[in-house]
């Protein structure tokens, strides 16, 4: 499963979302979801990905920002091989 696609399904479950209402380009806020869900949702993200999400204050509106920030974070936390 992508990294969309887990984000998505997350979201359906935290949620209960219809899947085919969270296209990436989805506006959190058009969904429904203020800023204490998204704070809430972020740090169920960081316990699914095992992540650490940064401190300073990170700009998302949509979906598919959740997804880069995420990705972005994985792999530059990512141990040296």
């Amino acid at each position: 499963m992508s990294t969309l696609q887990t984000i998505q399904h997350m979201m359906v479950e935290q949620f209960e979302l219809k899947a085919e209402d969270l296209t990436p380009e989805a506006e959190l806020e058009a969904l429904g979801l203020d800023s204490l869900s998204v704070i809430e949702f972020m740090f169920n993200i960081e316990d699914e990905f095992n992540i650490k999400l940064p401190d300073e204050r990170v700009e998302i509106k949509t979906i598919k920002d959740i997804s880069g920030i995420v990705e972005r974070l994985v792999a530059e936390q990512k141990p040296a091989s």
